[in-house]
């Protein structure tokens, strides 16, 4: 999507598992905040009444619950309506969203690591969000990050994170796939280092909308 006029920008935080994108979140969103603009934070899946309750027929349960294509299915209409109740409203109304997780995270995990295609999940979120696509989506990569997270989890993890490492690897393959394809639109950043380096880097690949 591109922004004119008042509308306000639109920034994706993704990445594998246990790369920091909830930390920094937090601290953009204070970064941004403290130089003036107005600023939203959401998730996905999530976002929305609606969305939330999606969710939980997401991340819960065991993994055979749901094949591919209703996951797939499932994401898109979650995000639906995240748009229409959350993210639409308010880049129409000049703030600045900043979500952890939206569309790149279904074209890698379901797109990419579970089988359907890019281009295929692409085309259902499509129908799903039309053209509120993120102005820029900021992928944290991190190798150590799926140790990170079962470290964090444990036995807890989300019927998705809690996926092999295969299909974690598959994932981050698909997040350089799409960097590759929309270099403009998906950034890889480095997300080693001290929190407030990573911030940095996250800020040094919005400079050019700020």
């Amino acid at each position: 999507m591109t922004t004119h006029g008042g509308r306000g920008q639109f920034i994706a935080l993704e990445g594998g598992e246990g790369v920091g994108k909830s930390t920094q979140l937090v601290a953009l969103a204070r970064v941004l905040r403290d130089r003036g603009l107005d600023v939203v934070t959401t998730r996905e899946p999530g976002g929305s009444d609606g969305a939330e309750r999606i969710r939980d027929l997401l991340l819960n349960g065991p993994d055979e619950r749901w094949g591919a294509e209703a996951e797939a299915l499932l994401f898109a209409a979650a995000r639906a309506d995240h748009v229409d109740k959350v993210i639409r409203p308010a880049l129409l109304a000049g703030r600045w969203v900043i979500s952890d997780r939206f569309v790149d995270s279904s074209l890698a995990y379901q797109g990419g690591a579970g089988g359907l295609g890019i281009e295929a999940v692409r085309d259902i979120n499509g129908i799903a969000i039309g053209e509120w696509f993120p102005d820029r989506t900021l992928v944290l990569t991190l190798p150590e990050g799926g140790e990170r997270a079962r470290k964090r989890d444990g036995e807890g993890a989300d019927r998705i994170g809690g996926r092999a490492s295969g299909y974690h690897e598959a994932v981050a393959a698909a997040f350089r796939t799409l960097s590759e394809a929309e270099p403009e639109r998906v950034r890889l950043v480095d997300a080693s280092g001290s929190p407030e380096e990573v911030t940095q880097r996250l800020l040094d690949q919005l400079a050019d909308l700020l």
